[in-house]
């Protein structure tokens, strides 16, 4: 294995073009420095507690109602397993990256939802417990789906060194280990509610603060040279690839007929990916060696999507706000405008409730009787 894998270093030594694979050579950078290991143990303690989040914004009521009415988890399948990877895998023939690069492109594709989109959803006035379902059920779904699609969709780079030697395995281990704090997250919520609470407000604030250390450490490992070394095409990606998951996912809930809010709510969920967990596998499962300074792509990529999803949330409060409070309130007039005729009705059946009995024998007597 160790001869498979020289190729790729090889030629990132003598400064090849312009594509992902020069970047492999930056992998002595993760390798030979010891702020390497720092960055490893803060990536597996940001994912910790990015699971104990999402598992801590779970309640047990809302998953037996989405076992009997899976919805969210049939648009988190085609989300995250079927529109995603195969749009990763398209613009990564489209811009015709090498396979390195094109690994580090699936992997973000095929990740499950990140919790990023739970924010934005209570931004941009979505549904909530759709926007918690559809990520905590492809976080589950990823533990089978996401070494499948990864699988799938690099069969096209297959005689490459870097896919031959593509660690299912260990993608499959890193998603095991996110099994315990999820369970460890539903737990505190079942026994201690308001606890649960404050550490989904830590795991939403830790995936800032997480993304700019990283931001920052790995620019010190990689040198000022960094930007020289990531291709334009991999700029492009990270601006697209965001942006036409939100588009795709807004388009699949309009396919489900759903109403606006929702719509919402699921294309956030679609453009929004996990870069915790991609970051750690691409940090934990491959050779540094082999992957290089594609490590920054989930960065990268986390950069863009946040910067769209703050565009979206600005847009909607500029224009969209106010149609959804006036829709709201047409709904509760509605709703009062029904009492109020329910109450009428009430009250007339009360007060000719006896005339109504003998309507037919006493209707023209009664207006004599009244006179008098």
């Amino acid at each position: 294995m160790a001869g498979s894998a020289q190729p790729p270093t090889a030629a990132a030594g003598n400064g090849g073009g312009p594509d992902g694979g020069s970047l492999s050579g930056d992998g002595e950078a993760f390798g030979d420095r010891s702020l390497s290991q720092g960055l490893s143990v803060l990536v597996g303690l940001a994912l910790c507690v990015t699971m104990l989040g999402l598992g801590c914004a779970v309640e047990l009521g809302q998953l037996g109602h989405q076992l009997r009415r899976p919805v969210g988890l049939l648009l988190a399948l085609l989300a995250q397993f079927v529109a995603m990877p195969l749009l990763a895998f398209l613009l990564a023939l489209i811009f015709a990256l090498d396979e390195v690069a094109a690994v580090a492109v699936l992997l973000c594709g095929c990740c499950p939802g990140g919790n990023l989109s739970n924010l934005m959803s209570v931004l941009v006035d979505g549904d909530m417990n759709l926007s918690i379902i559809m990520t905590a059920s492809s976080t589950l779904l990823a533990l089978f789906l996401m070494p499948l699609c990864l699988w799938i969709y690099s069969r096209h780079w297959i005689n490459t060194a870097l896919v031959r030697l593509l660690p299912l395995g260990a993608v499959s281990l890193t998603l095991g280990s996110t099994l315990l704090p999820i369970g460890l997250g539903v737990l505190i919520r079942y026994r201690h509610p308001r606890a649960a609470d404050l550490l989904v407000k830590i795991s939403l604030w830790s995936l800032l603060v997480t993304l700019v250390i990283l931001f920052i450490l790995t620019g010190t490992m990689l040198g000022p040279d960094l930007l020289a070394h990531i291709p334009a095409s991999v700029y492009a990606i990270a601006v697209l690839m965001p942006l036409a998951g939100y588009a795709l996912g807004y388009g699949l809930a309009t396919v489900f007929k759903m109403p606006p809010h929702c719509r919402r709510t699921v294309s956030l969920e679609t453009g929004c990916q996990n870069v915790q967990l991609c970051t750690a596998i691409l940090k934990l499962t491959f050779p540094p060696e082999l992957i290089g300074g594609m490590y920054m792509f989930p960065l990268l990529y986390a950069l863009f999507q946040s910067a769209e999803a703050g565009l979206f949330v600005l847009v909607y409060k500029m224009y969209g706000r106010d149609s959804y409070k006036q829709d709201t309130l047409g709904e509760e007039e509605d709703t009062d405008i029904s009492y109020k005729k329910l109450k009428e009705e009430e009250v007339a059946d009360t007060s000719y409730g006896t005339v109504t009995t003998e309507e037919h024998n006493s209707i023209q007597m009664e207006p004599t009787q009244t006179a008098l």
